[in-house]
């Protein structure tokens, strides 16, 4: 198909998702009845000028893994994203490849916890989608590109995260991430994208080598699941953290709560307002 259509299917269903129904705080000045193109490119991880190629036709080669941020920022149906894969010239993804669509039945239950820090995982721990309040709480996660996106790689080479972890915690925390993406590497044997991942994981990451050649099982979970976030406005906060499982899709959301009526839970109310009150106009 000419590279043009996926563009024009990309602006058309932009321009009927009701702002509100994805997060995207609606200010009074505000025109636009769908999505704004910046806002689109926000919820997806790409950038506004790339969004816009795609959409001129300009860009015609997106990833299977741009598409299916799109999908997913589009809320587009089963049917819709496999013609969005087909247009991009992608086959759909199969049981062969790890999974990273969230599903309607699972997006209500986001959408229920929408004042409530949320991440997505898919079971290479690469980032699927973050929600607003996360967003406030852990830093901005819609800039981030390719690997960058990946957990175990921020935990191994990059920047970290605002979690406050002693030397045996990150130790732990690390194995327990790599020793997931083992279990995830002998599910998907066929996946490319795992095995580049590993690849590049392996070549840049000491660390990574000695974990992954170890063949270890996992650390046993903290029973507590207590994390500490450094927050650069609130200071420290003390937070539940629960990842749950999506079984049938290999999916892995984490929640993080305070107990009411806590210190705790006054500087995490604070720590969202704070982050997401330059988002409305």
């Amino acid at each position: 198909m000419e590279s043009w259509e996926f563009g024009r299917m990309v602006r058309r269903w932009r321009d009927r998702v009701a702002p509100e129904t994805v997060g995207v705080p609606v200010g009074r000045r505000r025109r636009a009845s769908g999505l704004r193109r910046e806002e689109l490119a926000g919820l997806a991880g790409i950038s506004a000028d790339y969004l816009t190629r795609l959409e001129q036709g300009r860009a015609t080669s997106p990833s299977a893994q741009v598409v299916e941020s799109l999908a997913q920022a589009l809320r587009l149906s089963d049917t819709e994203r496999d013609l969005l894969y087909r247009l991009a010239g992608h086959a759909a993804p199969g049981h062969d490849v790890v999974p990273s669509r969230v599903t309607p039945s699972v997006q209500r239950l986001l959408d229920r916890l929408a004042n409530t820090p949320v991440v997505v995982y898919d079971a290479t721990w690469t980032l699927v989608l973050a929600n607003a309040p996360y967003d406030a709480l852990m830093g901005e996660t819609s800039t981030w590109r390719g690997i960058e996106r990946n957990a175990v790689w921020r935990n191994l080479l990059g920047p970290g995260t605002r979690t406050v972890h002693t030397a045996k915690e990150q130790a732990d925390h690390e194995a327990r991430l790599v020793a997931d993406l083992r279990l995830t590497a002998s599910r998907y044997p066929a996946d490319r994208t795992l095995r580049r991942l590993i690849g590049e994981l392996a070549d840049k990451s000491p660390r990574f080598a000695e974990l992954w050649d170890s063949g270890a099982p996992a650390p046993l979970q903290d029973p507590s699941r207590r994390k500490i976030i450094d927050h650069p406005a609130v200071g420290r906060i003390t937070l539940d953290c629960d990842t749950l499982i999506v079984a049938a899709d290999d999916l892995r959301i984490t929640v993080y709560t305070a107990e009411p009526g806590t210190e705790d839970a006054e500087r995490l109310a604070l720590a969202i307002v704070l982050g997401t009150q330059t988002l409305v106009e």
